[in-house]
């Protein structure tokens, strides 16, 4: 599959024609800085610089992957990454470390897809593709409009006016990109309410699980085996002050010095499910409850939402 979306990516761009690219963005300096700052206080000896290539990323998930916190570090590295566009200015694919990469194949078949078949044909026929007639920017367009701005200027020599072949195609990719989120969002707000309506019926009972975000207000723990997430919220890790460390994203309390990180293994108890607003919440377990790290119920969704 790579491959090939590989190859029709530089196939369109050796005939110099105009299509949709998968565009995959440099981290921004915040994101880095962040990062940096992360990095350094864990004591991670390979740090990132300032602008760094996606080998620096391997190099220090490899560096890392022994180490206890390897979740935490390898999770802070995805957040620091940005989301992939659609765009005809092509600035690369920085995940994949590749100079020109498209959709031409994937697992699930989209638009962009489509429009690179046709685009494809219309070089074998030597002939032009004329591209339809897409929805225009509105206002949820915005911050992907922000970003292909930026890509514009990144990937062109000159401040002139993009020509209306281009800024159709612009067009097409944020409608293709604004879509994609859009249905992202449907897909996981159904696995949150069938995990709500799953989970609704074990209120009370107690499960394994991992802590997979630290905020300034409590934990989001995934159960193990189950992947529901749910929150622990603050004043439900005990009678402790807890501070939240942004720099190392760790909670960690004043008297008693117990921190809580990405990784930390845990034990919940299922407190209140509001499947209305997809929200689940739970309550920290003191102690490890019996065999719930055995527990014999077996993976009922495969995506966290």
């Amino acid at each position: 599959m790579l491959a090939a979306n590989v190859c029709s990516a530089n196939f369109i761009a050796l005939h110099k024609y105009t299509a949709l690219y998968r565009v995959h963005d440099e981290p921004t300096p915040e994101k880095v800085e962040i990062l940096q700052n992360y990095l350094k206080s864990s004591g991670v000896s390979a740090n990132i610089c300032a602008n760094p290539t996606p080998a620096d990323f391997q190099v220090i998930a490899k560096a890392t992957e022994n180490r206890p916190d390897a979740q935490q570090i390898h999770t802070m590295l995805l957040r620091t990454m940005q989301q992939a566009i659609y765009t005809p200015c092509n600035s690369g694919h920085f995940g994949l470390a590749l100079e020109a990469y498209t959709h031409f194949t994937s697992p699930i078949r989209r638009y962009p897809d489509l429009l690179v078949h046709r685009v494809i044909k219309a070089i074998l026929a030597k002939k032009k593709y004329h591209l339809p007639v897409l929805p225009t920017p509105g206002e949820a367009h915005a911050r992907l409009f922000k970003r292909l701005q930026n890509n514009t200027a990144k990937s062109s020599q000159n401040t002139r006016k993009p020509s209306a072949e281009i800024s159709a195609w612009q067009a097409a990719g944020l409608h293709c990109s604004t879509q994609e989120r859009r249905a992202d969002e449907a897909s996981r707000d159904v696995d949150a309410w069938l995990k709500c309506k799953y989970i609704h019926g074990h209120l009370g009972e107690e499960f394994a699980g991992v802590v997979s975000t630290v905020t300034s207000f409590g934990l989001f723990v995934t159960l193990n085996d189950l992947y529901i997430e749910g929150l622990v919220h603050i004043t439900e890790l005990g009678g402790d002050y807890f501070q939240f460390d942004e720099m190392r994203l760790i909670l960690r309390g004043e008297r008693t010095g117990i921190s809580y990180a990405i990784g930390t293994q845990v034990v919940v108890q299922v407190s209140q499910v509001d499947i209305d607003s997809r929200r689940i919440d739970f309550r920290l377990m003191p102690t490890v409850a019996p065999n719930a790290q055995k527990s014999s119920r077996r993976a009922r969704f495969k995506s966290v939402g």
